[in-house]
């Protein structure tokens, strides 16, 4: 990973809370180049990390599922004393932040879907994949230690192929437990519970496995969508870009 660091936006916006949630293999850690540029500019930034992933990859319990995920994030923003939070969710996060605006609206005042899976209540994470991933996963899965995860993949998967960035990725990614994507979300309240959603697509490469739900966000009522030209993991890739995103949306002003 690369020292060198953007330079910090003036804070020409009023200042925000961002709780920025990884995606499947990935942990907090991943924000590392996009927090200080958002920091900098004088937003506060949590990045939590699931327990089952990343440096809390030693808490994986057959138990750890889809619902233990949304509360992990819930209870920071408790214990944390958030309030009108802009909550991002990458990837498989975007699961992750539906649950949580469903239990705690009132904590978050809007929803960012970074390149996400986005499913419906009753459905499983799992539902929206091709066929053949689906079965290709769980044998994978089943193949792991007690069968409960998901081997993680190289980074090209995640569209990051300078060696550099690869190496700093490919250190970090760890098993992912299949139980998070067979687990249906249930929700309580219609998708997003009322909070204002923005669907940003990566676009250069397109990510094949959100291809359905960037399709679908196009056709509804309620969602903003915005596109950035770099890959699906955008926090490696493009940090200022994406910073700049955030910020830009989080403002109003796109």
């Amino acid at each position: 990973m690369s020292d060198d660091m953007p330079e910090a936006r003036l804070p020409t916006d009023a200042p925000q809370t961002f709780v920025l949630v990884h995606g499947a293999c990935h942990g907090g850690w991943c924000w590392a180049r996009v927090a200080p540029i958002l920091e900098r500019a004088g937003h506060r930034v949590l990045t939590p990390t699931c327990g089952g992933v990343g440096e809390r990859s030693g808490e994986l319990t057959p138990q750890t599922g889809l619902d233990s995920f949304i509360g992990d994030i819930a209870e920071v923003l408790v214990a944390q004393d958030v309030s009108n939070a802009v909550l991002v969710g990458h990837s498989f996060g975007g699961c992750i932040i539906s649950g949580v605006a469903d239990q705690m609206p009132e904590r978050l005042a809007q929803l960012i879907f970074l390149d996400a899976m986005v499913v419906q209540s009753g459905e499983a994470p799992m539902s929206i994949l091709a066929g053949e991933v689906v079965e290709a996963r769980r044998r994978a899965a089943a193949l792991s230690p007690g069968g409960l995860c998901m081997p993680a993949p190289s980074a090209s998967a995640f569209a990051v192929t300078d060696p550099a960035d690869a190496e700093w990725v490919e250190r970090h990614l760890t098993p992912h437990p299949i139980k998070t994507y067979e687990d249906r979300l249930v929700l309580r309240h219609p998708l997003g519970n009322g909070l204002p959603k923005t669907y940003v697509a990566c676009t250069r490469p397109e990510f094949s496995a959100t291809a359905p739900v960037r399709r679908w966000v196009r056709e509804q009522a309620g969602w903003s969508c915005r596109e950035i030209a770099t890959g699906h993991d955008a926090m490696v890739l493009a940090p200022a870009l994406l910073a700049d995103l955030f910020m830009a949306i989080a403002a109003g002003r796109m």
